[in-house]
């Protein structure tokens, strides 16, 4: 059977914590960091768009051209939750997780891969 129209990506979800709670309540900083961690780790940032919610919290999300990555902060726990979901080889988003958690200086990190699709990526 052809590569063509077979699909496969792997989801890596994360649960941070001992986060600054400060840090976590600065949408347009951790945008920047989100940006900084899938592009250092392959992926292609199309756009970021970042949201802070009163009384406190944000929720960041990055279209990938690969195909998306976000993160949701709860600053009263100093924890955030974030996903990294890509398809094909060139990103890594094991490594952008790994990269954004020691940005963000946790103290803290629960890493869990899902392998989605018809074949397993490398």
């Amino acid at each position: 059977m052809p590569d063509v129209g077979r699909f496969a990506g792997r989801h890596v979800l994360a649960e941070l914590r001992g986060v600054d709670p400060g840090l976590l309540d600065d949408a347009d900083r951790l945008g920047e960091l989100l940006r900084d961690a899938v592009t250092s780790a392959g992926a292609t940032v199309l756009d970021v768009v970042a949201r802070r919610f009163a009384p406190h919290g944000a929720t960041v999300v990055a279209l990938l051209a690969e195909s998306h990555a976000t993160v949701h902060t709860y600053p009263e726990h100093g924890s955030l939750f974030a996903d990294v979901f890509t398809c094909g080889e060139r990103a890594d988003p094991e490594h952008a997780l790994r990269l954004l958690a020691e940005s963000l200086a946790a103290a803290a990190v629960r890493l869990s891969v899902l392998q989605r699709g018809e074949h397993p990526c490398p």
